[in-house]
């Protein structure tokens, strides 16, 4: 029998075990998050249960101590807590999108012969490819540290590589993290290609969803997913203090 979609809550525990933090703990009424410089998603703070105002002070602290500026991540449901970080001077940074289907559903046809491959660990030129975008070291540690199944894809086009992508699997639904195509090769169909390579190999380790995070910015990315059938499934946003580095 096939399960139904993961709802948004279950994607967010995805994102995290697919995307992790080099430490992860627990203060006062947060969960707080080393980031080393992996980005916002591994060093955002998020809320257990209701928090107070009172409360605030004592992730700022936590934050600050490890060098990284306070930053927050708010999920569906935490209306309440987003307006308190709102009237503290904290203002929205980087909506992000949610999207799966389930592989029995995507109906992609395989990538063609040398258009995409996966593998672990990543070449010299899918760094590369990855660095132009803006996506560093400290951000390819975040996918050494990845615990489950996980590759890299690699996309050619016109016989060079010019597409690259991480997936990881956590309890069977994959997620694609840092899709980036070189702009010469962009709308040209070489991430529709890295989606259908991601689904080849999610399927051959036994996963039954595929997934992605996407900024709700980037139009061009999420219409590619709709476009392939996934499903938008929910949303989170950032809130970062109005005089912190961006």
């Amino acid at each position: 029998m096939t399960r139904p979609l993961p709802d948004a809550a279950r994607l967010y525990e995805v994102i995290e075990a697919t995307w992790p933090p080099a430490a992860r703990w627990t203060e006062g009424a947060w969960t707080l998050r080393d980031g080393q410089g992996g980005g916002k998603r591994v060093s955002a703070a998020t809320a257990n249960g209701d928090v107070a105002k009172s409360d605030l002070p004592v992730a700022e602290a936590a934050m600050r101590k490890m060098g990284q500026a306070p930053l927050f991540m708010l999920r569906a449901g935490e209306e309440a807590l987003d307006a308190l970080l709102a009237g503290a001077g904290y203002a929205v940074v980087d909506p992000v999108n949610i999207h799966a289907i389930r592989l029995a559903d995507l109906h992609l046809p395989a990538p063609e012969r040398l258009a995409a491959f996966h593998l672990w660990e990543p070449l010299a030129i899918q760094c590369d490819i990855w660095a132009a975008g803006g996506i560093g070291p400290a951000r390819i540690e975040v996918m050494r540290r990845a615990a489950g199944p996980k590759t890299a894809l690699l996309g050619r086009l016109d016989g060079r590589a010019v597409a690259t992508g991480f997936a990881a699997i956590h309890e069977g639904t994959a997620m694609v993290h840092a899709l980036e195509v070189l702009p010469e090769a962009q709308r040209r169909g070489v991430g529709r290609t890295l989606m259908a390579e991601a689904a080849r190999w999610a399927r051959a380790e036994g996963a039954e969803t595929l997934s992605v995070i996407c900024t709700a910015a980037n139009a061009a990315a999420n219409a590619l997913y709709s476009g392939i059938g996934m499903a938008h499934l929910g949303r989170y946003h950032y809130r970062q203090h109005r005089g912190s580095a961006s």
